[in-house]
């Protein structure tokens, strides 16, 4: 798309950006600093707390506690802020503070275990805040939430979420949806940067991404375009391993994790550790683990070739100076799982017992920065380069134990982003930077239904928030550049059955823009809203792809003629965080012109529905609500609702794969570290649907989750017991692509260890 068809309101947001950037700059008038010092203690021992985080809401600066739990904020502009402490499980409550003009406020705080923990996010701004400050919609799951949940898959793990679904071939192969966003419209990453893997592109291809071995797992939903570009334009899935996106400082000393997990009903089996030591400016990390599971059993029994296994391991370093830091890491991620009734799709004469994707991931990353740079208008600049080849290979599984591989893919991609961070003067801060890859992208065997694609993405962005008390208002925009240039011919349909054809080289140039605020109503209330209209280029395989697709069980003809999307989108939310309540209610609307989607003919080909990728203007539109009430002080009521409904504008026609309105009721029964939570979930049905889909039928579940936490000065344990779908209950996905075929996992039970050392 070329700059003149995109919105002139968009590129007239870049401009506003830039207005507002000067005229904050220029406004902004600082007093002599404060300096605001303190000590962070275990409530029930009084013991002092070390490598403990503590952070300044207003401004999001973080301090680490030392070796007598003290923390110092050195240079803090006069002004009232709200100060807490928090690491995994424990938090202290939010204190209020006045520091002022020359002076030192010192204060002290107490970590507790609580029903209510403050999420945090590093994914919503790029830098670290509560998810409740947030202007975007957050919500952040640490290694304690993820440990109660652990799966192969962050599909699985993620599913039941707020707003949060899963599409599915299989346990394997689950992958987060967003709001209803599937695919190339939602980005996951890791550590702010996307992975080089491939479950965007087909419904049997996963991530990589172990969570048994990640400090959080964050959900951006809506379009989060802005930073991480056209793919995010339904959300963000961030795995945060907490050595890249947070470290700007080296700690003394030992700290870490341990997990371990086991489950019935699929022989559910895990474990995991991860370790950092400090020395001076030296920073050293490394650990490893992985997961396993077999057939899992649903209500009509077994499911075949739903096994699935995963394996990671890291290491890494970094150097820490008083002003410039790098760090150096390499990971490996290798897995396999199973495409249950994948044979059953097969062409006729294919004489296969089932279908495994194997997969393997190598990333080496490199980072660099520099705090509070030379020239006083700069609080930090960042520099990262990743480097990540991916390949898996879907294995034919044979009579006899003879397997044969159908297809491979690889994928290589550089991936890089700068970024400057600048410094507060009076309302205006702000970031602004530029970011890119260059992907290699090649598939060879029976699925190769594009030829080899290169791939380029160039962008530059701006995040600027001016930050008046109550009010918070943020302003941002990114110009992108994508260029695809295939490196051979093509299939294409002719008059005597299919040719290969020269393809052309696409380039698209998009504009996106938005703007939010954040307004406090009362005490620990706020109202936020966003406006954005985001750009999104056509995907590879929309673009290219042509012939038959086991994975998304169609026979894909791809357009290169295709135009970029445009999404205008609104969202509203009402947020309140206090002592006794906690709530947050969103909601959203997105009306998308151009959007692709694959609509099929009516013919079949190779025994697939022949399907196009098309254009058409789509709505969506839905919302989520959570409540967590205390009845009394050990006693807890969450409630929990989402819905999101799209469709095509012209015609009405539901879009495929929609999640159908969920809800959830539980409560939380507290008697000092033992927290008991049963839950129900209830699930509508699901009949509005696209002309390839088939209804779902509504179910209820239950679920309980106990765990007990044991704090100490240095260590927090933590055991979990759960036991799933207690009533044995037959239920579907309808975002499943094998619903019909196979049913959701039975009645079973898990156990999970987590230990935390510091």
């Amino acid at each position: 798309m070329s700059l003149k068809r995109v919105d002139h309101w968009a590129i007239a947001g870049l401009a506003l950006v830039c207005v507002s950037i000067q005229f904050g700059w220029l406004a902004g008038q600082s007093a002599p600093a404060g300096r605001l010092e303190g000590r962070v203690v275990l409530e029930s021992s009084g013991a002092p707390l070390h490598n403990v985080n503590v952070m300044i809401v207003q401004t999001n600066a973080i301090a680490e506690t030392d070796q007598e739990g003290r923390f110092t904020f050195g240079r803090v502009v006069p002004g009232e802020y709200e100060v807490l402490a928090f690491t995994g499980s424990l938090n202290s409550e939010t204190q209020v503070v006045e520091v002022r003009s020359g002076q030192t406020t010192t204060l002290q705080l107490a970590l507790r275990i609580s029903p209510i923990k403050h999420e945090i996010t590093v994914t919503a701004r790029g830098s670290q805040e509560t998810a409740f400050e947030a202007v975007q919609v957050v919500s952040s799951l640490d290694s304690y939430d993820l440990a109660k949940k652990l799966s192969v898959s962050i599909g699985e793990v993620l599913d039941g979420e707020l707003g949060v679904a899963k599409r599915s071939f299989g346990p394997g192969s689950a992958r987060p949806v967003v709001r209803g966003f599937d695919g190339d419209r939602v980005l996951v990453m890791q550590d702010g940067l996307r992975i080089g893997s491939l479950g965007s592109q087909s419904g049997d291809h996963g991530e990589p991404i172990d969570a048994s071995n990640i400090e959080r797992l964050e959900v951006v939903k809506g379009p989060a375009t802005l930073l991480y570009g056209s793919n995010a334009i339904g959300g963000v899935v961030n795995a945060v391993t907490g050595h890249r996106e947070e470290h700007q400082q080296a700690h003394d000393g030992l700290r870490g994790q341990l997990s371990g997990v086991a489950g019935s009903n699929n022989e559910h089996l895990g474990a995991s550790v991860r370790a950092e030591y400090g020395l001076g400016p030296w920073l050293f990390w490394g650990g490893g683990g992985g997961q396993r599971n077999d057939n899992y059993s649903s209500p009509l029994g077994e499911v075949e070739n739903s096994k699935s296994r995963v394996t990671n391991s890291a290491a890494g370093f970094g150097w820490y100076g008083k002003n410039p830091y790098f760090t150096v890491d390499y990971a490996l991620n290798d897995g396999r799982y199973g495409v249950p009734f994948a044979e059953s799709f097969a062409a006729e004469g294919d004489d296969l017992e089932g279908i495994d994707v194997d997969f393997r991931r190598h990333a080496v990353g490199f980072k660099a920065g520099l705090r509070e740079p030379p020239g006083g208008w700069l609080e930090s600049l960042s520099w990262s380069l990743n480097y990540a080849d991916w390949r898996h290979s879907e294995v034919e599984l044979l009579p006899a134990g003879l397997e044969e591989i159908g297809t491979m893919f690889r994928n290589q991609e550089w991936v890089y982003r700068a970024a400057l961070e600048q410094q507060k003067r009076g309302p205006l801060s702000g970031t602004f930077g530029v970011s890119g890859f260059w992907r290699d992208y090649r598939v060879s065997g029976e699925e190769a239904l594009s030829p080899p694609v290169d791939q380029s993405n160039f962008a530059v962005f701006v995040l600027e928030e001016l930050d008046y008390d109550r009010v918070k208002l943020q302003f941002g925009g990114r110009l992108e550049r994508n260029s695809y240039q295939p490196k051979g011919p093509g299939r294409r349909e002719s008059v005597g059955g299919e040719e290969l054809v020269t393809l052309p080289d696409r380039g698209f140039t998009g504009v996106s823009a938005g703007m939010g605020m954040r307004l406090a109503l009362w005490k620990r209330g706020a109202f936020v809203a966003n406006f954005t209209s985001s750009h999104r280029a056509p995907a590879l395989e929309e673009l290219y792809n042509f012939g038959p697709h086991l994975g998304n069980l169609t026979f894909e003809i791809g357009d290169p003629g295709l135009v970029g999307e445009r999404s205008n989108g609104l969202d509203l939310s009402l947020r309140h965080h206090g002592q006794r309540l906690h709530g947050t209610a969103s909601f959203f609307l997105y009306r998308i012109r151009n959007f692709v989607f694959l609509a099929p003919t009516g013919e079949v080909n190779e025994g697939l529905i022949e399907a196009d990728y098309l254009q058409q203007d789509a709505r969506f539109l839905g919302g989520e609500f959570r409540l967590d009430v205390g009845l009394h002080r050990q006693v807890w009521l969450n409630l929990g609702f989402d819905t999101v409904d799209a469709q095509l504008a012209a015609t009405g026609e539901s879009l495929p794969r929609i999640p159908p309105a969920r809800g959830r009721i539980g409560l939380d029964l507290r008697a000092g570290g033992l927290s008991v939570s049963p839950e129900v979930i209830l699930a509508d049905h699901r009949q509005d649907i696209f002309s390839t889909e088939t209804p779902t039928a509504g179910y209820v579940l239950f679920n309980l989750d106990a765990s007990y936490t044991l704090a100490r000065q240095h260590f927090v344990h933590q055991l979990n017991f759960r036991v799933f779908n207690i009533g044995d209950r037959l239920y579907r996905n309808h975002l499943s692509f094998i619903k019909d075929l196979a049913p959701e996992i039975g009645r079973g039970v898990s156990l999970s260890y987590v230990m935390k050392f510091f």
